[in-house]
């Protein structure tokens, strides 16, 4: 992405598409205006500006202006970016529009892939007319407090953004997916997202949502450590490990589940953990880790979400070895692991 303001203090000159033009501003303001919102225009804004119908159409016919959706052009000829085909859904959508769902988690970092269409939301209270190419319209009563105070382009806030991709999705995996990584991105915290969570009175996987926040605020940041703390050790009476230790020493390393009353590690890795400097970032800790004593136990996604009644057993066998007293049970009927 090319300069796109994500924070700071509102851009003053900005007319917004609820305001009513009758506030004319100089030559000045509306290049600054045309930088902020990359060369997208709305017609409301253009006249609003100083311009009238006769010279905005003479601009289009000319070709010094294109047009990208009905009543909102280009200023520029050639392709447009990603920031400007952003800018002019909002416009298009008009007054109080803003980003949201995957386009919103896009700005805001939580996810590297904007998608193949722009989501945008309005009041509940309004109806969009017409259809906007590559573009879906949302509706949302609560708009008013959801949506960012100060970013531009305007959109909802990460935590809203959060739970209205959780909210439209049909599949458990992406409601741990969107959760961890909006999480172990730092983007929020789960002590957020329960407090955003409390103002939705209906929202889709309410009791799943719940529980992953809880899970997400004891240390579990990814769905494959959320799956094993769930599917391993608690659904066969293993014992709690202390997720996301922190052991300094000559060199900080984070400990993904740490047995230190029984000198056992477990480490979750995903596949960025086994290539290139990640391998030998592990190697030297599972080296340190022998070297001190303790035991490590290394597992991927094919592990965990492939058989983790077996990654239970093998951990149950080397917690009982190192002192372990408790037993280990079945997690369901179709559980042969344990007896």
């Amino acid at each position: 992405m090319t300069g796109l303001p994500t924070g700071g203090a509102v851009f003053t000159p900005f007319i917004s598409p609820a305001r009513e033009p009758h506030d004319r501003l100089d030559a000045v303001t509306l290049d600054e205006l045309l930088s902020v919102q990359h060369g997208v225009i709305s017609r409301r804004q253009a006249i609003a500006a100083g311009l009238s119908i006769r010279q905005i159409e003479r601009r289009l016919v000319s070709g010094r202006w294109c047009r990208i959706h009905r009543g909102v052009y280009a200023t520029f000829t050639g392709p447009l970016i990603y920031e400007a085909l952003l800018w002019a859904a909002i416009l298009r959508a008009g007054r109080d529009a803003v980003a949201s769902h995957q386009t919103a988690a896009f700005l805001d970092g939580v996810c590297d892939d904007p998608g193949e269409v722009i989501h945008v939301t309005v009041p509940a209270g309004r109806h969009v007319r017409g259809r906007i190419d590559r573009v879906r319209v949302h509706y949302a009563h609560r708009l008013a407090r959801t949506r960012h105070p100060t970013r531009l382009p305007p959109r909802t806030r990460i935590e809203e953004t959060v739970l209205d991709l959780i909210d439209d999705t049909c599949l458990a995996r992406e409601v741990e997916t969107w959760v961890s990584r909006a999480c172990q991105r730092r983007r929020t915290t789960a002590e957020r997202l329960a407090e955003a969570l409390g103002m939705r009175p209906k929202i889709r996987w309410r009791p799943m949502l719940e529980s992953m926040l809880v899970d997400v605020s004891e240390g579990a940041e990814s769905p494959l450590e959320l799956r094993h703390l769930r599917r391993v050790e608690r659904a066969h009476g293993l014992p709690t490990g202390r997720r996301q230790r922190r052991v300094a020493g000559g060199r900080t390393v984070w400990i993904d589940v740490d047995h230190d009353e029984y000198m056992l590690r477990i480490e979750l890795d995903g596949r960025l953990g086994h290539v290139e400097e990640g391998r030998f970032r592990d190697r030297r800790r599972d080296n340190l880790a022998t070297v001190d004593g303790r035991a490590t136990l290394r597992y991927g996604h094919a592990d965990v979400f492939g058989d983790p009644c077996g990654v239970a057993a093998e951990q149950a066998s080397v917690l009982a070895a190192r002192g372990w007293d408790g037993t280990p049970h079945p997690c369901g009927p179709e559980c042969t692991t344990f007896p």
